[in-house]
Protein backbone atom coordinates (compact mmCIF):
# COMPACT_ATOMS: atom_id res chain seq x y z
CA UNK A 1 0.00 0.00 0.00
CA UNK A 2 1.19 3.21 -0.80
CA UNK A 3 0.91 5.92 2.21
CA UNK A 4 2.18 9.50 1.80
CA UNK A 5 2.32 11.16 5.13
CA UNK A 6 4.63 10.24 8.02
CA UNK A 7 4.10 10.93 11.71
CA UNK A 8 7.37 12.71 12.14
CA UNK A 9 9.90 11.53 15.29
CA UNK A 10 9.31 10.75 18.92
CA UNK A 11 11.40 12.85 21.28
CA UNK A 12 13.91 10.87 21.48
CA UNK A 13 14.40 10.73 18.01
CA UNK A 14 13.13 7.34 16.91
CA UNK A 15 10.97 6.94 14.08
CA UNK A 16 7.07 6.68 14.92
CA UNK A 17 4.90 4.06 13.19
CA UNK A 18 3.20 5.76 9.88
CA UNK A 19 -0.49 5.06 9.64
CA UNK A 20 -2.75 5.27 6.70
CA UNK A 21 -4.14 9.35 7.06
CA UNK A 22 -7.75 7.98 6.65
CA UNK A 23 -7.48 6.26 10.32
CA UNK A 24 -6.55 9.18 11.82
CA UNK A 25 -8.77 10.52 14.14
CA UNK A 26 -9.31 14.40 14.99
CA UNK A 27 -7.77 15.38 18.18
CA UNK A 28 -10.09 15.81 20.59
CA UNK A 29 -8.38 18.65 22.73
CA UNK A 30 -9.85 20.98 20.94
CA UNK A 31 -13.21 22.77 20.85
CA UNK A 32 -15.28 21.88 18.65
CA UNK A 33 -18.99 23.21 17.27
CA UNK A 34 -21.64 20.10 17.62
CA UNK A 35 -24.81 22.46 16.88
CA UNK A 36 -26.26 25.94 15.81
CA UNK A 37 -27.25 28.21 19.34
CA UNK A 38 -30.68 28.99 17.65
CA UNK A 39 -31.50 24.95 17.54
CA UNK A 40 -30.87 24.37 21.42
CA UNK A 41 -34.03 26.83 22.49
CA UNK A 42 -34.65 27.52 26.22
CA UNK A 43 -36.18 24.82 28.48
CA UNK A 44 -35.02 22.19 25.77
CA UNK A 45 -32.79 19.74 24.86
CA UNK A 46 -31.23 18.84 21.45
CA UNK A 47 -29.26 15.73 20.63
CA UNK A 48 -25.93 15.95 19.43
CA UNK A 49 -22.43 14.11 18.39
CA UNK A 50 -18.85 13.80 18.31
CA UNK A 51 -17.28 11.12 16.89
CA UNK A 52 -18.85 7.92 18.35
CA UNK A 53 -19.99 9.83 21.75
CA UNK A 54 -23.74 10.83 22.15
CA UNK A 55 -24.42 14.41 23.63
CA UNK A 56 -26.85 16.01 25.36
CA UNK A 57 -27.35 19.69 24.78
CA UNK A 58 -30.00 21.12 27.72
CA UNK A 59 -30.10 24.97 27.35
CA UNK A 60 -32.10 26.35 30.91
CA UNK A 61 -34.47 28.91 31.24
CA UNK A 62 -31.68 30.87 32.56
CA UNK A 63 -27.94 30.68 32.53
CA UNK A 64 -25.88 28.97 29.78
CA UNK A 65 -25.99 25.84 27.76
CA UNK A 66 -24.41 22.86 29.19
CA UNK A 67 -23.70 19.32 27.67
CA UNK A 68 -23.46 15.80 29.12
CA UNK A 69 -23.04 12.49 27.93
CA UNK A 70 -26.10 11.90 26.13
CA UNK A 71 -26.96 8.07 28.29
CA UNK A 72 -28.82 8.65 31.49
CA UNK A 73 -26.43 6.74 34.11
CA UNK A 74 -29.47 4.26 35.12
CA UNK A 75 -31.00 2.17 31.95
CA UNK A 76 -29.08 4.28 29.32
CA UNK A 77 -31.60 6.48 27.93
CA UNK A 78 -31.02 9.32 25.62
CA UNK A 79 -31.60 12.04 28.17
CA UNK A 80 -31.66 14.38 24.98
CA UNK A 81 -35.25 12.74 25.31
CA UNK A 82 -35.38 14.05 28.55
CA UNK A 83 -37.36 17.40 30.57
CA UNK A 84 -35.42 20.35 31.97
CA UNK A 85 -36.91 21.08 35.11
CA UNK A 86 -36.77 24.78 36.84
CA UNK A 87 -34.01 24.23 38.45
CA UNK A 88 -31.95 24.01 35.17
CA UNK A 89 -31.77 20.30 35.84
CA UNK A 90 -32.43 17.59 33.07
CA UNK A 91 -35.10 15.46 33.91
CA UNK A 92 -34.86 11.53 32.47
CA UNK A 93 -37.85 10.74 30.79
CA UNK A 94 -37.89 7.34 31.97
CA UNK A 95 -37.83 7.03 35.44
CA UNK A 96 -37.13 11.35 36.36
CA UNK A 97 -33.51 10.76 37.29
CA UNK A 98 -32.81 14.70 37.86
CA UNK A 99 -28.53 15.83 37.04
CA UNK A 100 -27.50 19.03 36.77
CA UNK A 101 -24.37 20.69 34.47
CA UNK A 102 -22.09 19.19 36.15
CA UNK A 103 -23.68 15.22 35.54
CA UNK A 104 -24.18 14.64 39.47
CA UNK A 105 -27.40 13.15 39.89
CA UNK A 106 -29.75 15.28 41.98
CA UNK A 107 -32.59 13.14 42.42
CA UNK A 108 -34.27 9.70 41.94
CA UNK A 109 -37.38 10.61 42.60
CA UNK A 110 -39.03 7.39 43.48
CA UNK A 111 -36.21 7.27 46.48
CA UNK A 112 -35.87 10.06 48.84
CA UNK A 113 -32.18 9.67 49.56
CA UNK A 114 -29.09 11.20 48.36
CA UNK A 115 -26.23 9.49 46.70
CA UNK A 116 -28.31 6.90 45.29
CA UNK A 117 -28.12 7.87 41.75
CA UNK A 118 -24.81 7.44 39.66
CA UNK A 119 -23.57 10.72 37.89
CA UNK A 120 -22.91 11.13 34.15
CA UNK A 121 -19.90 12.64 31.88
CA UNK A 122 -20.00 16.34 31.56
CA UNK A 123 -18.52 18.17 28.67
CA UNK A 124 -16.81 21.58 28.43
CA UNK A 125 -19.17 23.80 26.58
CA UNK A 126 -19.15 27.15 25.16
CA UNK A 127 -20.75 29.13 22.98
CA UNK A 128 -19.92 31.35 20.35
CA UNK A 129 -20.50 33.41 17.08
CA UNK A 130 -24.12 31.47 16.95
CA UNK A 131 -22.55 27.79 17.73
CA UNK A 132 -22.42 25.69 20.58
CA UNK A 133 -19.14 24.11 20.98
CA UNK A 134 -17.82 21.49 23.06
CA UNK A 135 -14.34 20.12 24.11
CA UNK A 136 -14.16 16.48 23.97
CA UNK A 137 -10.82 15.53 24.95
CA UNK A 138 -9.21 16.15 28.82
CA UNK A 139 -11.57 18.68 30.87
CA UNK A 140 -8.14 20.04 32.40
CA UNK A 141 -7.11 21.85 29.44
CA UNK A 142 -9.83 22.86 28.24
CA UNK A 143 -9.47 26.40 29.39
CA UNK A 144 -6.25 26.74 27.90
CA UNK A 145 -7.05 25.94 24.30
CA UNK A 146 -8.86 29.27 22.81
CA UNK A 147 -12.53 28.91 21.50
CA UNK A 148 -11.66 29.48 17.61
CA UNK A 149 -12.38 33.12 16.55
CA UNK A 150 -14.77 33.38 12.91
CA UNK A 151 -13.90 36.97 12.26
CA UNK A 152 -16.47 38.26 10.58
CA UNK A 153 -19.77 36.78 12.51
CA UNK A 154 -21.77 40.03 14.13
CA UNK A 155 -19.82 42.49 11.69
CA UNK A 156 -22.01 44.63 10.54
CA UNK A 157 -19.87 45.28 7.47
CA UNK A 158 -20.64 42.01 6.20
CA UNK A 159 -23.71 39.60 5.39
CA UNK A 160 -22.84 35.95 6.53
CA UNK A 161 -24.56 32.83 5.59
CA UNK A 162 -24.72 29.02 7.84
CA UNK A 163 -24.33 25.67 6.51
CA UNK A 164 -24.27 22.27 8.31
CA UNK A 165 -23.99 19.40 5.81
CA UNK A 166 -23.14 15.84 6.66
CA UNK A 167 -20.35 14.12 4.31
CA UNK A 168 -20.09 10.51 3.80
CA UNK A 169 -16.41 10.48 4.47
CA UNK A 170 -13.46 11.04 6.57
CA UNK A 171 -12.70 15.00 7.23
CA UNK A 172 -9.37 14.98 5.99
CA UNK A 173 -10.57 14.92 2.21
CA UNK A 174 -12.81 17.69 3.20
CA UNK A 175 -9.48 19.15 4.10
CA UNK A 176 -8.02 18.29 1.07
CA UNK A 177 -10.25 18.99 -1.03
CA UNK A 178 -10.82 23.44 -0.16
CA UNK A 179 -6.57 23.36 0.04
CA UNK A 180 -6.26 22.05 -3.19
CA UNK A 181 -7.53 24.18 -5.82
CA UNK A 182 -6.61 22.84 -9.11
CA UNK A 183 -9.61 21.08 -9.27
CA UNK A 184 -11.32 23.54 -11.21
CA UNK A 185 -12.00 21.12 -14.01
CA UNK A 186 -14.78 19.64 -11.57
CA UNK A 187 -16.32 23.02 -11.32
CA UNK A 188 -16.50 23.79 -15.25
CA UNK A 189 -20.09 23.60 -15.66
CA UNK A 190 -20.72 26.32 -13.02
CA UNK A 191 -17.84 28.39 -13.44
CA UNK A 192 -16.57 27.90 -16.42
CA UNK A 193 -12.77 27.50 -17.78
CA UNK A 194 -10.92 28.64 -14.89
CA UNK A 195 -6.87 28.13 -13.77
CA UNK A 196 -5.91 28.42 -10.86
CA UNK A 197 -2.43 29.84 -10.39
CA UNK A 198 -0.41 29.06 -7.12
CA UNK A 199 0.86 32.00 -5.45
CA UNK A 200 2.72 30.51 -2.99
CA UNK A 201 2.71 29.09 0.56
CA UNK A 202 3.17 29.49 4.27
CA UNK A 203 3.13 26.70 7.05
CA UNK A 204 3.98 26.17 10.31
CA UNK A 205 3.61 22.92 13.19
CA UNK A 206 0.00 23.99 13.44
CA UNK A 207 -0.87 25.27 10.68
CA UNK A 208 -0.57 25.45 6.48
CA UNK A 209 -1.53 28.19 4.29
CA UNK A 210 -1.66 28.32 0.33
CA UNK A 211 -2.53 31.04 -2.08
CA UNK A 212 -3.68 31.09 -4.97
CA UNK A 213 -4.81 33.28 -7.77
CA UNK A 214 -7.77 32.61 -11.07
CA UNK A 215 -7.39 32.94 -15.00
CA UNK A 216 -10.54 32.47 -16.48
CA UNK A 217 -10.08 31.08 -19.95
CA UNK A 218 -13.17 31.39 -21.27
CA UNK A 219 -16.84 30.62 -20.38
CA UNK A 220 -19.23 32.76 -19.38
CA UNK A 221 -18.37 34.27 -15.29
CA UNK A 222 -21.15 33.32 -13.18
CA UNK A 223 -23.98 36.17 -12.19
CA UNK A 224 -23.71 36.10 -8.14
CA UNK A 225 -19.60 36.24 -9.04
CA UNK A 226 -20.18 39.09 -11.13
CA UNK A 227 -21.92 41.11 -8.58
CA UNK A 228 -19.86 40.82 -5.57
CA UNK A 229 -16.52 40.66 -6.72
CA UNK A 230 -16.96 42.44 -10.29
CA UNK A 231 -16.89 41.91 -13.84
CA UNK A 232 -13.80 39.34 -14.84
CA UNK A 233 -12.81 39.47 -18.33
CA UNK A 234 -11.54 37.05 -20.96
CA UNK A 235 -7.97 37.65 -21.12
CA UNK A 236 -7.69 34.30 -23.97
CA UNK A 237 -4.19 33.96 -24.45
CA UNK A 238 -2.76 36.90 -22.61
CA UNK A 239 -1.83 36.66 -18.97
CA UNK A 240 -4.31 37.54 -16.81
CA UNK A 241 -3.45 40.55 -13.79
CA UNK A 242 -4.09 39.01 -10.37
CA UNK A 243 -7.99 40.53 -9.55
CA UNK A 244 -8.11 38.86 -6.53
CA UNK A 245 -5.92 36.42 -4.60
CA UNK A 246 -7.75 33.61 -2.75
CA UNK A 247 -5.95 32.03 0.46
CA UNK A 248 -6.89 28.71 2.38
CA UNK A 249 -5.27 27.89 5.67
CA UNK A 250 -5.84 25.44 7.71
CA UNK A 251 -4.84 25.93 11.34
CA UNK A 252 -5.68 22.38 13.10
CA UNK A 253 -8.15 21.55 12.99
CA UNK A 254 -10.18 24.31 11.70
CA UNK A 255 -10.15 25.52 8.04
CA UNK A 256 -10.62 28.94 6.26
CA UNK A 257 -11.28 30.37 2.62
CA UNK A 258 -10.46 34.05 2.34
CA UNK A 259 -10.41 36.43 -0.67
CA UNK A 260 -8.41 39.42 -1.14
CA UNK A 261 -9.38 41.81 -3.99
CA UNK A 262 -6.26 43.70 -5.86
CA UNK A 263 -6.49 46.69 -3.40
CA UNK A 264 -6.13 44.26 -0.33
CA UNK A 265 -9.38 44.55 1.22
CA UNK A 266 -11.03 41.18 2.52
CA UNK A 267 -14.40 40.57 0.19
CA UNK A 268 -15.27 37.05 1.25
CA UNK A 269 -14.44 35.01 4.47
CA UNK A 270 -15.47 31.30 4.91
CA UNK A 271 -14.72 29.42 8.26
CA UNK A 272 -15.46 25.88 8.61
CA UNK A 273 -14.83 22.85 11.29
CA UNK A 274 -15.13 18.95 10.23
CA UNK A 275 -16.29 17.14 12.93
CA UNK A 276 -16.40 13.69 12.97
CA UNK A 277 -19.62 11.25 13.24
CA UNK A 278 -19.10 7.70 14.63
CA UNK A 279 -16.48 5.62 15.51
CA UNK A 280 -14.63 5.50 12.59
CA UNK A 281 -14.95 9.02 12.12
CA UNK A 282 -15.45 7.99 8.15
CA UNK A 283 -18.79 10.33 8.25
CA UNK A 284 -18.55 14.13 8.62
CA UNK A 285 -20.52 17.23 9.84
CA UNK A 286 -19.49 20.25 8.69
CA UNK A 287 -19.84 23.93 10.08
CA UNK A 288 -19.30 26.76 7.98
CA UNK A 289 -20.02 30.21 8.10
CA UNK A 290 -19.63 32.19 4.79
CA UNK A 291 -19.38 36.03 5.03
CA UNK A 292 -19.23 38.69 2.30
CA UNK A 293 -18.40 42.11 2.39
CA UNK A 294 -21.23 44.31 1.85
CA UNK A 295 -20.84 46.66 -0.92
CA UNK A 296 -21.16 50.48 -1.23
CA UNK A 297 -24.75 49.67 -2.65
CA UNK A 298 -26.36 47.01 -0.28
CA UNK A 299 -29.09 46.29 -2.41
CA UNK A 300 -26.46 44.79 -5.09
CA UNK A 301 -25.55 42.02 -2.32
CA UNK A 302 -29.47 40.96 -1.52
CA UNK A 303 -29.53 41.28 -4.69
CA UNK A 304 -27.67 38.72 -5.39
CA UNK A 305 -27.94 36.57 -2.27
CA UNK A 306 -30.40 34.37 -3.44
CA UNK A 307 -27.90 33.63 -6.23
CA UNK A 308 -24.92 33.28 -4.25
CA UNK A 309 -26.59 30.33 -2.19
CA UNK A 310 -27.76 28.45 -5.21
CA UNK A 311 -24.06 28.90 -6.67
CA UNK A 312 -22.44 27.52 -3.46
CA UNK A 313 -24.50 24.81 -3.26
CA UNK A 314 -23.83 23.56 -6.59
CA UNK A 315 -20.62 23.86 -5.71
CA UNK A 316 -20.31 22.12 -2.83
CA UNK A 317 -22.43 19.61 -4.46
CA UNK A 318 -20.06 18.68 -6.89
CA UNK A 319 -17.03 18.27 -4.42
CA UNK A 320 -19.66 16.27 -2.19
CA UNK A 321 -20.11 14.16 -4.84
CA UNK A 322 -16.59 13.70 -5.44
CA UNK A 323 -14.94 13.20 -1.55
CA UNK A 324 -17.71 10.61 -1.28
CA UNK A 325 -16.43 8.07 -3.96
CA UNK A 326 -12.68 8.81 -2.69
CA UNK A 327 -13.98 7.41 0.43
CA UNK A 328 -15.34 4.65 -1.41
CA UNK A 329 -12.76 4.02 -3.04
CA UNK A 330 -10.83 3.84 0.32
CA UNK A 331 -13.19 1.37 1.62
CA UNK A 332 -12.99 -1.15 -1.91
CA UNK A 333 -9.41 -0.55 -2.30
CA UNK A 334 -8.89 -1.40 1.25
CA UNK A 335 -6.79 1.61 2.34
CA UNK A 336 -5.39 4.75 0.78
CA UNK A 337 -3.81 3.85 -2.13
CA UNK A 338 -3.70 8.14 -3.27
CA UNK A 339 -0.88 9.38 -5.31
CA UNK A 340 0.06 12.55 -4.60
CA UNK A 341 2.33 14.88 -6.52
CA UNK A 342 1.19 18.82 -5.42
CA UNK A 343 3.58 19.64 -2.91
CA UNK A 344 0.75 21.84 -1.05
CA UNK A 345 -1.54 18.68 -0.21
CA UNK A 346 1.40 16.70 0.29
CA UNK A 347 2.56 18.86 3.21
CA UNK A 348 -1.06 19.58 4.22
CA UNK A 349 -1.25 15.45 4.93
CA UNK A 350 1.65 15.39 6.75
CA UNK A 351 0.26 17.89 9.05
CA UNK A 352 -3.43 16.48 9.33
CA UNK A 353 -1.18 12.95 9.91
CA UNK A 354 0.87 14.62 12.96
CA UNK A 355 -1.78 16.23 14.15
CA UNK A 356 -3.88 13.63 15.09
CA UNK A 357 -4.48 10.35 16.65
CA UNK A 358 -4.41 6.99 15.28
CA UNK A 359 -7.76 5.53 16.00
CA UNK A 360 -7.87 1.70 17.69
CA UNK A 361 -9.17 0.16 14.58
CA UNK A 362 -5.04 1.82 12.63
CA UNK A 363 -2.35 -0.51 12.14
CA UNK A 364 1.11 0.29 10.95
CA UNK A 365 2.25 0.81 7.53
CA UNK A 366 5.32 -0.87 6.53
CA UNK A 367 5.52 0.45 2.96
CA UNK A 368 6.07 4.14 3.77
CA UNK A 369 7.47 7.17 1.13
CA UNK A 370 9.91 10.08 2.48
CA UNK A 371 7.85 12.22 4.95
CA UNK A 372 5.87 15.02 2.98
CA UNK A 373 7.12 17.89 5.12
CA UNK A 374 10.21 17.48 3.25
CA UNK A 375 8.37 18.18 0.00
Amino acid sequence: MLVEEAKGKQADGSNTPHYDLRQIDCDPNFWYPVAWSHKVRPGKTFAARYAGHPIALIRPEYGPVYALEDRCAHRQVPLSKGVVDDKGCVKCCYHGWAFDRAGKCVTVPYLNKEGVGRPVKSYPCREKSGLIFIFPGDPALADKVPVPDVAQVGNPEYKTRMFSPRLKCHYTFMHENLMDMNHQFLHRRQMGSITARFLGQDKGDDFLEARYSFARKGGNQPLAEALIFGKHHDYEDREQPVEEVVSIRTTYPYQTLQIHDKDGDLIMDLWTSYVPLGETQQVTQAFGLLSVKKPKWNFLLNLAWPALGIFTHRIFEEDREIVEMEQNAWRELGGDHNVEVFPVVKSLRALLARSGVPNKYAHPVETVSKSEDAA
